[in-house]
């Protein structure tokens, strides 16, 4: 029971940690930024380019900075004890 409790308590601390962690891509004017919770905190859009560009280029930062979220979290859940991936 108490190694439950253990495992609640560093799952409740992971969870603390991983909603400080921010990533964000910029590309040509484009920003997206996510937290660890995987919740878009910042999109900045550039109105020089065409709104086709835009697209691409925000399509393009949305999946890169998703994919950069995801190792932070990969990380953090591997140092883990009992959560190693």
């Amino acid at each position: 029971m108490f190694d439950k409790l253990k495992q609640l308590k560093e799952l409740k601390e992971l969870r603390d940690s991983l909603s400080q962690e921010r990533e964000e891509v910029e590309k040509e004017g484009v920003k997206v930024a996510i937290n660890g919770e995987m919740k878009i905190e910042e999109i900045r859009l550039n109105p020089d380019l065409e709104k086709e560009k835009q697209e691409k280029i925000l399509e393009e930062c949305i999946n890169e900075v998703i994919k950069k979220i995801q190792m932070v979290i990969a990380r953090k859940m591997s140092q883990m004890p009992g959560f190693g991936i």
